[in-house]
């Protein structure tokens, strides 16, 4: 699995970020829907990856700095036909990484609270997430988890 930094601009990932906001908008209203599109993606606080094999688009995830302290993961995404293949937990990984490079205190994020996304709070829970209360802009939801770990 190969970490690529931006390439928002492939097909492939404009694609697969579709996919994400459209199974988003699937199961929570979209007042409750919180994943970024391509343009929101390329603010300056936001820094994206996207993993691949070979030519293949595998998945996809971002870091956006809150503050110098505290980051949040946004716009994490596997390929349908990649799951099951350790490419969350590798992006998770690297994520980690990354914000203790940072200097983060904090790391958090918010999923949906439906049955379908129940394997993205199991990935949240395994690295070390606990679910806790609205953080930067968000407010209670009752289609939304937030969560977070320290770093």
């Amino acid at each position: 699995m190969e970490l690529r930094l931006g390439d928002l601009s492939s097909p492939q990932v404009i694609q697969l970020l579709q996919e994400h906001l459209r199974s988003a908008a699937l199961h929570s209203p979209s007042a409750s829907v919180h994943a970024l599109d391509v343009a929101a993606l390329r603010k300056p606080e936001i820094t994206f990856w996207s993993v691949w094999e070979g030519s293949e688009l595998m998945g996809c995830g971002a870091l956006k700095e809150l503050d110098p302290r505290h980051g949040e993961i946004k716009s994490m995404r596997t390929a349908i036909s990649h799951q099951g293949k350790g490419v969350a937990a590798r992006l998770m990984r690297h994520l980690l990484e990354e914000a203790a490079r940072r200097s983060y205190r904090r790391l958090s994020l918010e999923t949906g609270s439906m049955e379908a996304f129940a394997p993205a709070r199991r990935l949240y829970a395994r690295f070390g997430f606990e679910a806790c209360e609205p953080f930067a802009d968000y407010v209670e939801d009752p289609y939304s988890v937030f969560m977070t770990r320290e770093v």
